[in-house]
């Protein structure tokens, strides 16, 4: 039975000639709109944010992206490899030195690497295949990568986390306890040592990097190490100075803002953002400033008493 296909172009909504950077742009912005904690109890969104977790996986890896573009849904395990018409009663070996076989890479990834020692044979009735492989020397297991998306909190304070793993070529489905480093920012990678492909004829296996994309947030954003805050104020608290309290990822601080304070103006606060030691990102505070309409006449001579005192002369 085939694999269910799935258009990982059209999922993420680009052409099959996008670059790197096209791609990765279009997961971006999809992820947000969709990811589990902005669209909670809503099961299409869930299994949107899975799919697009799965094209991002696959396209993003040029040697992934190249076997999905000629083995489409079977890309992992080539089932979707048919022999060249012509290939009846031939056989053909090969030995266990490295380049001795002359096979491509692509062929090769079809049988897990045919450079350990290989022979076999086509029926001469074209229904079938026989072959053997010979003991070649070990081999380490594959490195593996796949995504993991942490909430803005988790990246910020870490600790432990349930990742679930789908499986891959030669990997069953399993769940892994994951240490999170507290600090952790978008694009970095965890590396989990003996968690990849296995590994043969008793080598060991390879490892599995998880790597790290922060959800969106509702109240904050990021540059880069840095996190981003809007303060509205009224106009008459920024013209007369304010303490607000105001919430960070390490819990809710006070904060003065100096009288005449005008909008986009900037606040830091030192140590509340991402990174680690000298690299820890702070807290960035931007003002932004309610100016409300004068709804009654005794607002707008309230305004007016106000532009004149700014022009200089008495009310």
């Amino acid at each position: 039975m085939g694999v269910e296909y799935k258009d990982y172009y059209k999922i993420l909504g680009v052409e099959k000639n996008a670059s790197a950077d096209e791609i990765n742009r279009a997961y971006k912005k999809l992820a947000r709109k969709h990811h589990p904690d902005l669209n909670q109890g809503d099961k299409k969104s869930e299994e949107r944010f899975k799919d697009l977790n799965e094209a991002h996986e696959v396209l993003k890896d040029p040697e992934k992206r190249k076997l999905y573009d000629q083995l489409g849904p079977n890309w992992q395990d080539g089932r979707n490899f048919r022999r060249p018409p012509g290939f009846e009663n031939v056989r053909f070996e090969f030995g266990g030195m490295d380049g001795a076989s002359g096979f491509s890479d692509f062929f090769e990834s079809l049988f897990g690497g045919g450079r350990q020692g290989f022979s076999g044979s086509f029926g001469s009735d074209a229904r079938g295949f026989s072959g053997s492989f010979g003991g070649g020397r070990a081999r380490r297991g594959r490195d593996m990568e796949t995504g993991i998306t942490l909430s803005l909190e988790e990246a910020f304070h870490g600790g432990r986390k349930t990742v679930s793993l789908s499986g891959g070529p030669g990997t069953a489905p399993r769940s892994l306890e994951v240490n999170i480093p507290a600090g952790i920012r978008s694009g970095a990678r965890i590396r989990l040592g003996g968690q990849g492909g296995p590994g043969n004829q008793g080598a060991p296996a390879g490892d599995l990097f998880l790597k790290v994309n922060i959800a969106a947030h509702p109240e904050f954003s990021l540059d880069d190490a840095d996190v981003l805050y809007d303060l509205r104020l009224p106009a008459w608290d920024a013209a007369l100075g304010v303490r607000v309290t105001i919430p960070t990822l390490a819990g809710k601080v006070e904060l003065n803002v100096a009288p005449g304070t005008s909008s986009g103006k900037k606040l830091r606060l030192r140590g509340k953002g991402l990174g680690s030691g000298k690299n820890k990102g702070d807290q960035i505070v931007r003002i932004s400033i309610d100016v409300p309409a004068a709804a009654s006449p005794e607002m707008r001579r309230l305004w007016e008493a106000l532009r004149i005192t700014a022009d200089g002369t008495t009310p």
